[in-house]
């Protein structure tokens, strides 16, 4: 009877505050699942665990051990969990409003409803003939977090998406193939772009540093990744820092669409 009285006295700002701990959890749970991270997280609770059931058991010795660990425990956290944080920072950070926006309406704040305008079906198109005759290009999708401080790497731009445009972009001989382009909401904002190239994964041999940089990218923002490699003609799909497995170009199409959206 106790816990429904003490339930009972719960303040308004105590719901809200349950609330907000349940959503940091549940967007913490989102940037670990299926890496690593998620294993050392679980381990860092075990031990946890095991250090209040020693210091409620009164086993001196062990208490102050895994005492001291946890007490520079918030530094370890840091170092491990340093590109987690860092996704984490970007997605608060962002200043994308226009997906503000689109969240709110979500919620229904907002009556009319927007969505992402990037011609997939052009862009898959222009791949799909780039992967023919075996013209590399590196393509971003941004999404939440505004990728800004990589466009300045390379040129601003400001072009409606075209499949012509996409393959005179990565064209041989043309001076913006090099690099990648970033394109939100069926505009080409910048090519030439110098992305982070992600050095630590075990990858195929026979994919360079376009793939790379597209790990990078995509495992330190939500951004999405095409890449076409210029020596086998396959295009390969990235998200979340991993290789997105798909069966033939309808279904990437859609795989893309869905996660625009």
């Amino acid at each position: 009877m106790d816990i429904f009285k003490d339930i009972l006295d719960l303040r308004l700002i105590d719901y809200v505050d349950v609330v907000l701990v349940a959503l940091l959890l549940y967007y913490v749970y989102k940037l670990v699942k299926g890496t690593v991270a998620i294993n050392i997280f679980i381990g860092i609770i075990i031990i946890y665990l095991v250090w209040k059931l020693t210091e409620f058991l009164d086993m001196e010795l062990l208490t102050s051990i895994f005492g001291g660990f946890m007490k520079v425990g918030i530094i370890a956290l840091i170092v491990v969990f340093q590109p987690e944080i860092r996704k984490f920072l970007l997605m608060v950070g962002s200043t994308n409003f226009n997906r503000r926006r689109k969240f709110l309406k979500q919620l229904k704040f907002l009556k009319t409803e927007t969505k992402d305008e990037t011609d997939v079906d052009a862009i898959i198109s222009a791949c799909n003939k780039m992967a023919i005759s075996k013209t590399g290009a590196l393509i971003v999708f941004e999404k939440n977090n505004n990728l800004d401080f990589l466009s300045s790497s390379g040129d601003e731009m400001n072009i409606k998406v075209t499949q012509p445009i996409i393959e005179s972009i990565f064209f041989k001989n043309s001076p913006l193939h090099d690099g990648a382009i970033i394109v939100n909401n069926n505009i080409v904002k910048a090519t030439r772009v110098i992305l982070p190239v992600n050095n630590e994964k075990n990858i195929p041999l026979r994919f360079g540093l376009r793939h790379r940089a597209a790990i990078g990218v995509t495992e330190k923002t939500d951004a999405l990744a095409l890449v076409v490699s210029e020596e086998t003609g396959r295009i390969s799909y990235f998200k979340d820092g991993e290789f997105v497995v798909f069966d033939d170009i309808n279904q990437l199409n859609l795989m893309i669409k869905e996660d625009l959206s």
